[in-house]
């Protein structure tokens, strides 16, 4: 590990505060107080290192990369409950289960030498057909159970959303019914980030294709906003993906395929349609309208998938509040422990040890409990600590969590999630996903203000950030949250470069592990942050509200975790 700030997490001037109080002069000890800023007054909680041992622990090889109901996440499980326990944690898991809440989840994985996709074309009375390179030219997902054939017409519906709120809708018009539809990943920009976000989830996507009867979906990945290169992509496609075992949670039911389409080989689907993927690629960077059309070819799919049953669990701890009124209402800090275990080499590396996503999440809530333990606070509510599994499935483990938690649905005020911060540079900018839409975004701004760190909503709406973190099931429920990330400064490419090359080369690599440079100073900032909002919500006496203008207040009145 290397550190890129290796000093003490006290401010030069609290340290020379410290010597100077020896003094007996009240005056010029009260002068020297009201000199120091503001943001600097309050005591360090955080040095790092201790942040940084757990991550060590959690992303060392032993682990194996914590795969969901793997015997790594099992062995992370562990060690988590004997630091809650040490912290003075109570469990708050299923009755019985101590700090665990089981969660049961079907695992499929493809059987690729019998599957198959191609493309064919009619010419006169003869089919011309174009088999496709699996892993190549594109994969088959399995978050979509397959048929194990289907054979449709392709047509291209843009970015394939309908958004009622904006009038927008990709499907007016065009006739998709017992066809595949072919989307460019992305939004226009007349949908805010979010919006658009919410309405590109499989639930929300599937149920306006479903109601038009088209069979499937063959996704034209944005160039503009790949985390991951194909090559990484294309290389652990045989990895097992998941679902929650229960019909409940089946919101892709009746969709016969979803595949992926490699951008460096996407241009084959336009031929003979009058459009280039080039023209597409294009627009779709500067988020402007797509032109909707049918394609030349029709697909050809056929499937095998293994499934098998497994389990894993969610963790619960509790760190009680003491208001009568308020003690059973609860501040929920959750982050997902899971990783997605061994797979294929990079480098030699078979083990993708999740340092940062999200070891380093799992690690702050570890050592926030630990915080409270060693400089107790008074809580009016209690905070949850909810480290939940099955993240990197498609956020499962807090779906399951937020449809069924083990306390009370509507005690449930707020949800602070943290997810891959990744402190690489010194904390000057916050992105805070979730600002505008309740005051959460408020408090999170004057805390961060306070500590000399600036604010900003989504930067980059294309990566579909919103939606690909566990505290979106909780606004699905109806409950205040957002999650924050460590950003670049504004003006400085050197640091937009760093935190490119981070996902380019680290992300959902074997090389997220403890061997890459960290800042420890900066996880201490921002655990202050993080800290500092939670006994903000525990001991405010208004609960935390939607702002009247969000999309998602919708679902504080009629879910289950509604205000």
């Amino acid at each position: 590990m290397t550190s890129l700030q290796a000093a003490t997490c006290y401010p030069r001037n609290l340290l020379q505060l410290k010597n100077v109080m020896k003094i007996k002069s009240s005056t010029l000890l009260l002068a020297l107080l009201f000199a120091v800023p503001a943001a600097a007054q309050s005591p360090a909680h955080f040095d790092g290192q201790t942040w940084w041992s757990h991550v060590k622990v959690l992303a060392d090889d032993k682990l194996e990369g914590r795969d969901t109901g793997s015997r790594g996440e099992r062995a992370a499980q562990a060690y988590a409950v004997a630091q809650l326990q040490s912290a003075g944690a109570e469990p708050a898991g299923v009755n019985g289960n101590g700090f665990y809440q089981p969660v049961r989840f079907v695992s499929r994985e493809i059987v690729e030498k019998d599957c198959s996709l191609t493309l064919i074309r009619k010419n006169g009375d003869k089919d011309e057909r174009e088999p496709l390179t699996l892993g190549e030219d594109a994969i088959i997902s399995t978050r979509v159970m397959p048929a194990p054939e289907v054979e449709a017409p392709l047509v291209f519906v843009g970015y394939g959303l309908k958004v009622p709120e904006k009038n927008y809708d990709d499907f007016a018009g065009v006739d998709i019914r017992g066809k595949i539809v072919v989307i460019f990943s992305g939004s226009p920009s007349e949908i805010p980030g979010a919006l658009a976000s919410h309405y590109q989830t499989p639930a929300e996507r599937w149920k306006v294709l479903r109601a038009a009867g088209a069979l499937g979906m063959v996704f034209l990945i944005n160039p503009a906003s790949m985390d991951i290169p194909w090559s990484r992509i294309g290389l652990n496609r045989a990895h097992p993906s998941m679902e929650l075992d229960d019909p409940e949670f089946n919101e892709t039911e009746g969709a016969k395929l979803a595949a992926y389409v490699n951008p460096a080989h996407a241009e084959k689907f336009f031929a003979g349609s009058g459009h280039t993927f080039e023209e597409i690629a294009a627009l779709g960077k500067d988020r402007k309208p797509l032109p909707h059309f049918p394609l030349a070819f029709s697909l050809a799919a056929k499937t095998k998938v293994e499934v098998t049953k497994i389990e894993a669990a969610n963790l619960v701890a509790k760190l009680p509040g003491s208001d009568p009124a308020l003690k059973n209402e609860y501040v929920v800090l959750s982050a997902h422990l899971d990783h997605i275990g061994i797979g294929e080499p990079i480098n030699g590396d078979r083990i993708y040890n999740g340092a940062m996503d999200n070891g380093s999440g799992s690690a702050l809530v570890l050592d926030m409990a630990a915080s409270f333990k060693k400089n107790p606070e008074k809580l009016r509510r209690s905070i949850l600590l909810v480290l939940v599994t099955g993240e990197e499935k498609g956020l499962l483990g807090s779906k399951y969590f937020a449809a069924h938690p083990t306390v009370a649905p509507q005690s449930i005020a707020a949800d602070v999630n943290v997810d891959m911060f990744l402190p690489i540079v010194p904390l000057k900018v916050l992105t805070v996903l979730g600002l505008d839409d309740s005051d959460l975004g408020d408090r999170a701004r004057e805390i961060a203000q306070s500590q000399g760190v600036k604010v900003q909503p989504d930067p980059e709406p294309l990566r579909n950030l919103f939606i690909r973190s566990d505290q979106y099931n909780f606004i699905r429920h109806g409950v205040p949250s957002l999650v924050m990330g460590v950003a670049p400064e504004p003006g400085s490419p050197e640091q937009r470069k760093l935190f490119k090359d981070w996902l380019t080369q680290r992300y959902h690599a074997p090389s997220d592990d403890v061997n890459q440079p960290v800042n420890l100073a900066t996880a201490a900032k921002y655990e202050e942050i993080v800290r500092a909002l939670l006994l903000n919500i525990a001991n405010d006496g208004h609960r935390p509200q939607w702002k009247p203008d969000s999309f998602f207040r919708r679902y504080a009145g009629s879910a289950k975790l509604g205000q």
